[in-house]
């Protein structure tokens, strides 16, 4: 009975700050909270989640864990990959993109191949699903877009080329949610590999790479003659059953790989990488998506290595649709500007249930940081961190404002984020420049902070935790925390281990 009894502060305090519900949460009446500890012993169980186990760890309850490894061997590691639910490799046509005229000799465009393939293929297969297998070789190409039920297959020693001429990357229409191109107002210039409204995709191989040579586009941001905004290197939306493995991507004109609208999206395996002074080249940005799993990757960036956004002010007001359902784990690189995760600054649909786990960041800006700004709305909650370590990191854990970021002057100055339900613990870091800096946005409510076990060590500069209207606990924490986060009280879900 003392597991139920742990979780049920937790879970009441999770539905009171829980912005989708409509009604606040009434006090059980005895029997009823006798009901519901049984219910969740049994729940605890059965899926063998441990005590005080965070609500976004039963994302993964559907997929139990692996049982245990034999002596001797090492632990087996959970996997959140059972979000894809598509037909995977069983395609009834597969064929190379040789057989579509395309040549492999990193000169010759073969946009025209590309898109010829996956056209034909899809009209082979009539419903069946089809394969594209790019063999060893280096093809240059402009953007394609893909089809439902198909695979796009890297084989080893295989690298897709992004073109050099700006016009095989056409112009779409901006995103809804953001209103305008994120960098230039207008239209903006389409992933080099694209889907839009598609059903079971899969971009994956034996490590073979695309690379989006991204330089061409970074000068153009860098002199301030960018036109419109530039494009990602994988973008998916309005898209579900989505899974990108086993390959390498890197020197993405922009965000690396982009999911937006879109649902059950398994990214594992993957190896991220662009130079460090590369401008805006996130690693992976989930956007106004859900059920996302993203495991298993190493990044190296000069933006976010993984941040989860959810639409721009008015915009992602508007459109409403938030990042929810997210698992982000075994994640580990360097970004010397940014975050290791990132949440924000672009949360205007709203941000929850997100669980961050086993995160690895090194040589950069910030480990974990939540930013916003005023005219964002949305909100930040049921968010879980748990177990990170860095090394050799300016600002550990950071919650800041925006630098008056937004997609125009029509964005609501009322607007205001609400951040709550955040346990972040099982933190150590050496080697840092500051302790954390949690800074609100004038007027928002920050509440329900949880830090709990941290340890860090080795502060050069500022050892004392700075912070501005944000609210909370600290247990086991050191260096002390700052005042407002002392609120100890032994009946809180925050103070459960």
């Amino acid at each position: 009975m003392r597991v139920a009894h742990s979780l049920l502060p937790r879970l009441q305090f999770m539905a009171a700050h829980d912005p989708s519900s409509p009604l606040p949460w009434p006090r059980p009446a005895p029997l009823l909270l006798l009901l519901l500890a049984l219910l969740a012993a049994s729940y605890l169980a059965l899926t063998r989640l441990p005590p005080a186990a965070p609500l976004s760890a039963l994302l993964i309850a559907a997929h139990p864990p692996p049982p245990a490894a034999p002596r001797g061997e090492p632990p087996a590691t959970s996997s959140c990959a059972g979000f894809y639910a598509g037909a995977g490799p069983a395609r009834a046509v597969s064929a190379s993109v040789e057989e579509f005229g395309a040549v492999g000799d990193g000169v010759t465009s073969n946009t025209a191949a590309f898109r010829r393939a996956v056209a034909e293929l899809d009209e082979r297969a009539c419903g069946r699903g089809a394969t594209l297998e790019v063999p060893p070789g280096r093809w240059l190409t402009g953007s394609f877009n893909l089809t439902s039920r198909f695979t796009l297959f890297l084989h080893h020693g295989a690298l897709i080329l992004g073109s050099q001429d700006p016009e095989e990357w056409p112009l779409i229409a901006p995103l809804p949610s953001y209103g305008r191109g994120r960098e230039r107002l207008g239209p903006r210039h389409i992933s080099l590999i694209h889907g839009e409204g598609l059903n079971d995709v899969v971009v994956t191989g034996n490590n073979g790479t695309i690379d989006g040579q991204g330089e061409m586009w970074w000068e153009l941001w860098w002199n301030r003659t960018l036109n419109h905004t530039r494009g990602h290197l994988v973008e998916l939306t309005n898209s579900t059953n989505i899974l990108i493995s086993n390959i390498t991507l890197r020197n993405s004109p922009f965000w690396t790989v982009h999911p937006v609208y879109s649902s059950n999206v398994v990214m594992k395996d993957l190896t991220i990488l662009a130079p460090l002074n590369a401008p805006n080249t996130d690693g992976i940005d989930p956007d106004s998506s859900s059920e996302v799993c993203i495991e298993d990757c190493y990044i190296e960036s000069g933006d976010d290595l993984v941040a989860v956004k959810s639409g721009w002010d008015q915009y992602g007001i508007s459109v409403g649709k938030p990042s929810t359902n997210i698992v982000i784990q075994r994640v580990s690189g360097t970004t010397p500007t940014c975050s290791g995760v990132g949440f924000g600054s672009e949360m205007s649909g709203g941000i929850s249930n997100v669980l961050v786990r086993d995160l690895h960041v090194w040589n950069s800006a910030q480990a974990v940081r939540l930013k916003t700004d005023v005219g964002r709305g949305g909100y930040i909650t049921n968010i879980t961190i748990t177990n990170v370590t860095m090394e050799k990191v300016k600002v550990p854990i950071r919650f800041s404002r925006g630098a008056d970021d937004h997609s125009d002057d029509n964005y609501d100055r009322t607007a205001l984020p609400r951040i709550s339900n955040v346990l972040i613990s099982g933190i150590v870091g050496v080697d840092l420049q500051r302790a954390p800096m949690l800074e609100a946005v004038a007027g928002a409510v920050y509440e329900g902070i949880c830090f709990r076990n941290v340890s860090l060590r080795g502060i050069r500069r500022q050892g004392r935790w700075h912070c501005e209207s944000v609210y909370g606990e600290a247990h086991g924490v050191f260096p002390a925390p700052c005042e407002e986060l002392r609120e100890n009280r032994s009946s809180s879900w925050c103070g459960f281990s």
